[in-house]
């Protein structure tokens, strides 16, 4: 049975080592920053520290999150282990930063503060006001610097707050130990959120299926797989136009938007993209059946039309500029993988076949409509997907060396 709350001095020095040894091999091995706190946490209690609630957080690289916190009590009550918090520079998530014990020791320039909650006093805090009417007595918060060449973006620290419920709070010995082992806790927290950042970084900038490879060690200069592949070629109609007449302010809103739109779709329906080019966007589809490929894009292009009806609402309701989307869909061998120079790599696919589905989309202007598909695209797709089909004619496609047949979808049916 654990002895909780021990009187000072009653942790072994070979106790906490055996803790600390535990954290620096459950981190090297790679563990998750939530698996690392709640093994610690009960490694703790059983040491004899009494432990009730602990978090910690640490900032990251991420286009829409700064940073991410993981939870951890012992009461039975259900939360979610980690919460992803948005920016604390503006609105509610500010102020209450400002007020928080973290942005205290920030301004003074502290590492630890602990607050008694079992006293009759006012407490500074606001939130240790909830940790004291859910019977909490002692509270103890930490900021482990990093330094340096240690610093990345906005992470450059690890915070973590800890409480008790014991009626005499905190043991000197208890906090003691703390003291020596959270350097490694953080330590390790940093490694994983690391790894974590590389993941996110590379999957926002290469694709989600180039960043796995790329993290798989797949980075050799000229190494190429020779795949076949649906091709998604899109662009917005009118972006020349729009930005030459909107304010420079609405251009990136635009992108962003229509962009969003375009990749949740691609996203949703397995593809992956590739190239963000201006306001145009390579992707592809890959599956063991070609006719399955197809049959993915066509869904992410149903989806895509449903969801710009929506944006455009919503922007022509904010006197916002709309526009559409216009796009080829092709299916060809490519060359998938490393291309450039030994200091600047591009994981992407290069081949005729995407020359041939810039053309194939730019053909949508030719011949007014949303969508234009290749023959080959056609020839894959199944008997009753192929009756939504109509011609657009045959035409000889400018830096391809054959004239060929084009299709559409029937907008009678879709």
């Amino acid at each position: 049975m654990a002895k909780h709350n021990m009187p000072d001095g009653d942790m072994r020095a070979e106790v906490i080592d055996g803790i600390a040894a535990w954290v620096v091999n459950c981190g090297l091995a790679g563990w998750s920053e939530t698996d690392l706190l709640h093994g610690f946490c009960e490694r703790c209690r059983d040491a004899g520290i009494d432990l009730c609630r602990a978090i910690t957080i640490i900032d990251t690289l991420h286009p829409i999150y700064e940073g991410r916190a993981f939870r951890w009590r012992n009461d039975g009550v259900e939360e979610s282990f980690i919460v992803e918090y948005e920016p604390t520079d503006e609105g509610p998530a500010a102020e209450k930063w400002r007020n928080s014990p973290f942005q205290h020791l920030l301004d003074i320039g502290g590492d630890e503060i602990r607050v008694r909650l079992d006293q009759n006093e006012p407490l500074r805090f606001a939130y240790l006001d909830t940790l004291k009417e859910e019977g909490h007595t002692d509270y103890v918060a930490f900021i482990h610097r990093f330094a340096g060449d240690g610093i990345i973006g906005a992470m450059d620290c690890v915070y973590s707050y800890w409480t008790t419920r014991h009626p005499e709070g905190f043991a000197e010995g208890g906090l003691a130990a703390l003291r020596r082992l959270l350097p490694s806790l953080a330590l390790a927290l940093k490694c994983a959120s690391l790894k974590r950042i590389s993941e996110t970084l590379v999957e926002v900038y290469l694709g989600k299926d180039a960043g796995r490879q790329v993290l798989n060690g797949h980075i050799s200069r000229g190494v190429a797989d020779r795949i076949s592949a649906v091709l998604w070629f899109s662009d917005l109609r009118g972006y020349t136009r729009i930005s030459d007449n909107a304010a420079p302010g609405e251009i990136i809103p635009l992108l962003n938007d229509y962009a969003e739109a375009v990749i949740s779709a691609i996203h949703n329906a397995g593809g992956d993209v590739l190239k963000l080019i201006g306001d145009g966007i390579l992707a592809i589809f890959k599956a063991d059946d070609p006719s399955d490929a197809c049959r993915c894009a066509l869904k992410a292009e149903a989806n895509l039309r449903r969801d710009l009806k929506a944006l455009d609402e919503r922007r022509a309701a904010a006197n916002c500029p709309v526009t559409s989307v216009y796009l080829g869909l092709h299916i060809g061998e490519v060359f998938y993988g490393n291309i450039g120079s030994k200091d600047r790599l591009d994981f992407t696919v290069v081949g005729p076949a995407v020359n041939e589905v810039s053309r194939i989309a730019s053909m949508c202007r030719s011949v007014d409509r949303d969508v234009v598909i290749s023959a080959e695209f056609a020839a894959r797709m199944t008997e009753p997907e192929k009756a939504g089909l109509v011609s657009v004619g045959r035409f000889a496609l400018r830096g391809v060396g054959r004239a060929q047949d084009l299709f559409t979808l029937d907008p009678s049916i879709r």
